[in-house]
């Protein structure tokens, strides 16, 4: 009940978590601040930690214990699964927003105030659409060999899910660069959710202790991938929080200019209302 409770709680708060990036994307309409190749490594790379999680011999084996274990029990093995499941599953409508919400360049003649070195580094509208295709392509490809090996080569099932697992590790800590990269370079998390990273930085570490109480020291290539993304994402939190801090006291600073400002404009006339 114990082990139940904690899966439905982690399925909860990974759905949560991704909610305010869903939101903030919509409510800017704009996708800017979004690395094309962040959310391409992302989506692949959840895609391969889904395949890695379904085809681990562990969770095949919670997966046909069911009917020999009870109600509660087989639930939460399985909600392990889904865990995964919900968050590749999140991670891929975060994809969806960003083409749907992709800016579109300035328009010469049009966009007099458009900013031209801004637009000279934005991604296009083919990159985006290529983000779409190798996302689909690989989920395909992780598809068919994931049930190739696991009714025509069980033998070699788990070097299979192994390898998916490195690949999603490795796709996971190369998927930051870029996106640390096109923080910097605009020296703001732009659409990027900072309320998203708070949430996931720690869930990561939660939700890999999960893994690792459930599958043990074997499903490595599983619960590895969540301890090295939270470090990662810790350090684009970090970076995204000192670029708010920074804005926000430069703001303070330009609305007390202003006062004084107003302020000393307003002393002479004071003075003229005096002598009169």
């Amino acid at each position: 009940m114990v082990n139940f409770s904690v899966s439905v709680f982690i399925v909860v708060g990974i759905l949560v978590s991704y909610l305010p990036q869903h939101y903030k994307i919509i409510q800017r309409r704009s996708s800017r601040g979004l690395s094309p190749l962040f959310v391409l490594l992302g989506t692949v790379s959840g895609t391969a930690s889904m395949a890695n999680i379904l085809t681990l011999p562990e969770s095949t084996a919670d997966m046909a214990c069911c009917k020999d274990i009870g109600r509660f029990p087989c639930a939460a093995a399985l909600l392990g699964m889904a865990q995964i499941g919900v968050q590749w599953s999140c991670f891929f409508f975060i994809m969806l927003l960003f083409l749907i919400f992709f800016p579109r360049p300035a328009i010469p003649g049009i966009d007099h105030d458009a900013d031209a070195a801004a637009d000279a580094d934005m991604p296009t509208w083919k990159e985006a659409v290529l983000v779409l295709a190798v996302s689909l392509a690989f989920f395909v490809v992780a598809l068919v060999g994931s049930v190739v090996f696991v009714y025509a080569l069980p033998d070699h099932v788990r070097a299979w899910a192994n390898l998916l697992g490195l690949l999603a590790t490795g796709l996971a800590a190369v998927q930051y660069i870029p996106q640390i990269m096109t923080t910097w370079r605009l020296q703001e998390p732009g659409s990027l959710s900072v309320l998203m990273m708070c949430i996931q930085t720690p869930g990561s570490f939660v939700f890999a202790a999960s893994l690792y109480a459930r599958l043990g020291r074997r499903g490595w290539s599983a619960w590895g991938l969540f301890i090295f993304t939270g470090c990662l994402q810790g350090c684009l939190l970090a970076m995204s929080l000192s670029f708010l801090w920074r804005d926000r006291k430069e703001q303070k600073r330009l609305d007390d200019e202003a006062a004084a400002n107003r302020s000393s404009e307003r002393t002479p006339l004071l003075v003229a209302e005096d002598v009169n």
